[in-house]
């Protein structure tokens, strides 16, 4: 790419891509991505809205859903100012502080909303399992206590990164392949050793991701256990289908995160456009269907906003 001749100017400024190929028509494409910021923040918005309004909902279930909100409009916004600064201004270039605060935010986050979703795996064990005692074992400050605990855990994985990257001094084509910075992507312009860097980063990966992903496994392996356990099939599918929208809420974010970091330790040869893609799809698609998905197949949520709607409607 001609630009990779021209990003040698300013050692402290990095130059973010935007997708290969589609340069001369950048407005058409911010269309699309925009449409998805505007539907993220906007369902997540009304998710945090029904549920701090309706006194019906400050339950457990939605206590965890609110964080997994409010998690998801943090990345958004977290990545939003630079894919359509680029889409709509072409600011391509951003400093390396800039550039390591983004990337401890997204990283923050990400932590974060792997232990939300943890959480929600624990919440509908208890509830299927011990349904008696679930109201005295997720109370709501026990709750609120978890959620900064789990803020907690994330600061103290991440603040470490973008501390790393700081050592280094920068001196390589300042390139990056995404619309935004990642630790995995920032460190290898560093043109000292990242051995540092690329331990740490495994680390993190498996005291977060890879860990949440093993105890949730193990919590619908426990969850299965009970259910086939029911003698009643109505009974049995009814308890599965509690479960449905989180199980979605996993899959779209561990799915895209596993594809993208498999790309980034062993593609190195996969097309440039399949990378860029799939750093889309891992920051934008989760927020963008969380609300969607708990609106759906949420029975009181879908009843409070259809319920919203037809207030809206009503004549006065």
């Amino acid at each position: 790419m001609s630009l990779r001749n021209t990003t040698h100017a300013s050692p402290s400024v990095v130059c973010l891509t935007g997708i290969p190929g589609m340069e001369g028509n950048h407005i058409w494409v911010s269309i699309p991505f925009f449409s998805m910021y505007a539907v993220s923040v906007l369902g997540n918005t009304m998710i945090l809205f029904l549920i701090r309004t309706d006194r019906s909902l400050h339950e457990p279930m939605y206590a965890f859903l609110s964080m997994l909100a409010l998690t998801d409009l943090g990345l958004s916004f977290s990545t939003m100012p630079t894919i359509l600064g680029i889409f709509w201004f072409d600011a391509r270039e951003i400093s390396l502080h800039a550039c390591f605060a983004q990337l401890f935010c997204i990283h923050l986050l990400s932590v974060v909303e792997s232990s939300v979703l943890l959480a929600m795996a624990f919440d509908r064990m208890v509830a299927i399992r011990s349904p008696l005692r679930y109201a005295s074992i997720l109370t709501l400050p026990r709750i609120g206590r978890m959620g900064l605990a789990f803020v907690l855990r994330g600061m103290v994985l991440i603040v470490p990164l973008p501390l790393l990257l700081r050592r280094h001094h920068y001196c390589k084509a300042n390139l990056l392949f995404h619309s935004y910075c990642l630790h995995q992507e920032v460190m290898k312009l560093a043109c000292s050793d990242i051995t540092a860097n690329v331990i740490y980063g495994m680390f993190v990966i498996v005291a977060s991701v890879a860990a949440d992903a093993v105890l949730i496994v193990f919590s619908y392996g426990m969850i299965l256990k009970t259910v086939l356990g029911i003698a009643s099939r109505a009974e049995r599918l009814r308890a599965l289908n509690t479960c449905v929208s989180h199980l979605c809420a996993v899959l779209l974010f561990y799915m895209p995160m596993i594809g993208l970091s498999v790309i980034h330790r062993f593609g190195k040869n996969s097309p440039l456009l399949v990378r860029v893609l799939m750093g889309y799809v891992y920051l934008m698609v989760p927020p963008l269907m969380n609300p969607v998905v708990y609106s759906v197949k949420t029975k009181q949520i879908r009843a409070r906003i259809i319920q919203s709607f037809s207030k809206g409607r009503r004549p006065a």
